[in-house]
């Protein structure tokens, strides 16, 4: 009976892989005849029409295709810039599990008595992402409990989506060749098939609690092992107040929690190579000083992309630093290539510097300043991409390193929220106070120490 199970669940499995595989298809195939015909045959139509195509097909798909798109919209000439103006307008608002099904999920998870383990437990999910739906709970003891909950067939359309993520890619190859895209695609795959084992991400919030334990301004949630598996994942509630409830606070209250994300982020990373790669504001939340009512600091709420670097890379994030800084060319250089840039010609290397001015310019100047410095928001990063794209349709073409696909797109993400509020901040002075004193191979030995601990080496 149970090998009857076996074979009707991996034919589901089939059968769902199959029919997304159909859906992605034909959605994306669509619009790659479409560019294709307005390429080789003058048909009617331009990037801005075939974009806002692109947009609704893969919208209405919602699920991982969608987390794949907005992560390329932050990667300068990833994609043509209508496409990247367009993808990072779509949202993720997959239709939430009914009662039922949610039940039935989580008794596939957790057994028949599944229930009788919560003191209760809210059918209704408190939030829905594009792989999942958190729902609240409380433990026997009385604990408020986050539990998360995979959609089902998460790894058919996983594998559906990817699929096809090579198909957009090779057409952006063959008409927009500046950027060779076969390295972002194989660490883009990587990462979200990573964030579907809730395991590994339990493991992600263990490393981050050990990490960020001494800073009283970041709480990280506590997960509960006897009530997670590889599909579902509980958590501590940890209460708070959505970040955009504090866009109209004093800019001292903005100030402190832009203060206490940088530490987030940069924390973990300038001292054990690790990053939170996907840092936008539906996965924070602000928490009040109990006496004052004022905001003291922020709750990190998800783990599911994160990404582990080697020391050699952080070593290169300060040396690129210190080069821009004392305009050290040959450092710049040196910076470019640890991270795994090729190839690099005088023309290329000053490519990547329009970027790289643009991402550290904040840390370059010694004042208190905001990340955009009087750019109007909707319109940051706009010129330099432009000119970066101008730049590498003469000089290219660039293949773009695996590892700086995820840096890349933290900092951006990081930046936005930033924006966000508002945030005032002296960045140089933080980046500075955070890099003092570095040492790549004591940060290889803590990095070390610290994966072990958690068991993910």
């Amino acid at each position: 009976m149970a090998e009857n199970e076996s074979m009707n669940d991996e034919s589901n499995r089939l059968s769902a892989r199959a029919m997304r595989y159909a859906r992605v298809g034909a959605n994306v195939g669509g619009i790659a005849a479409r560019i294709a015909a307005t390429r080789f045959l003058g048909a009617g139509g331009n990037d801005a029409s075939s974009a806002v195509a692109l947009t609704k097909a893969l919208g209405s798909l919602k699920g991982p295709m969608m987390k794949v798109a907005q992560m390329l919209a932050t990667i300068p000439d990833a994609l043509p810039p209508e496409y990247a103006e367009e993808l990072a307008k779509l949202q993720s608002d997959a239709p939430p599990m009914g009662a039922a099904f949610v039940k039935r999920r989580m008794q596939a998870e957790l057994g028949p008595d599944w229930q009788a383990r919560f003191r209760s437990f809210d059918l209704k999910p408190a939030a829905a992402a594009s792989l999942g739906q958190v729902h609240r709970a409380v433990s026997k003891e009385g604990k408020a409990l986050a539990c998360k909950l995979q959609y089902p067939d998460m790894t058919s359309a996983v594998e559906a989506d990817l699929q096809q993520l090579d198909v957009i890619f090779a057409l952006h190859r063959r008409f927009r060749p500046a950027i060779d895209t076969r390295e972002m695609t194989k660490e883009i795959a990587e990462r979200i098939r990573e964030e579907l084992d809730y395991g590994r991400e339990a493991k992600h919030a263990q490393l981050y609690s050990d990490i960020l334990k001494p800073l009283a301004d970041v709480r990280v949630p506590e997960v509960d092992g006897a009530l997670s598996t590889h599909r579902l994942l509980t958590m501590d509630w940890l209460d708070g107040e959505r970040m955009l409830t504090f866009n109209d606070a004093d800019q001292e209250s903005r100030n402190r929690i832009g203060a206490a994300l940088y530490a987030a982020w940069w924390k973990p990373f300038n001292q054990y190579g690790v990053i939170h790669g996907d840092p936008h504001l539906g996965n924070y939340s602000v928490f009040r000083d109990a006496g004052t009512g004022e905001a003291q600091g922020i709750n990190l709420l998800d783990y599911g992309c994160v990404r582990i670097f080697p020391p050699s890379f952080v070593g290169g994030v300060v040396d690129l630093y210190e080069g821009l800084l004392r305009n050290e060319p040959a450092r710049v250089v040196h910076a470019y290539e640890t991270w795994g840039f090729r190839g690099l010609t005088k023309d290329l290397i000053e490519t990547l510097n329009i970027w790289a001015r643009f991402i550290y310019g904040p840390l370059l100047e010694d004042r208190a300043r905001t990340i955009a410095d009087g750019i109007t928001p909707g319109k940051y990063g706009r010129k330099e991409a432009f000119h970066m794209h101008e730049a590498l349709k003469k000089y290219g073409p660039l293949t773009v390193p695996r590892e700086f696909v995820f840096m890349d797109r933290a900092a951006i993400g990081l930046g936005s929220v930033f924006l966000h509020l508002d945030v005032k901040l002296n960045f140089h002075r933080l980046f500075n106070e955070a890099i003092a004193g570095f040492d790549q191979a004591v940060l290889g030995q803590r990095q070390a120490a610290a994966l072990e601990k958690v068991g993910l080496r």
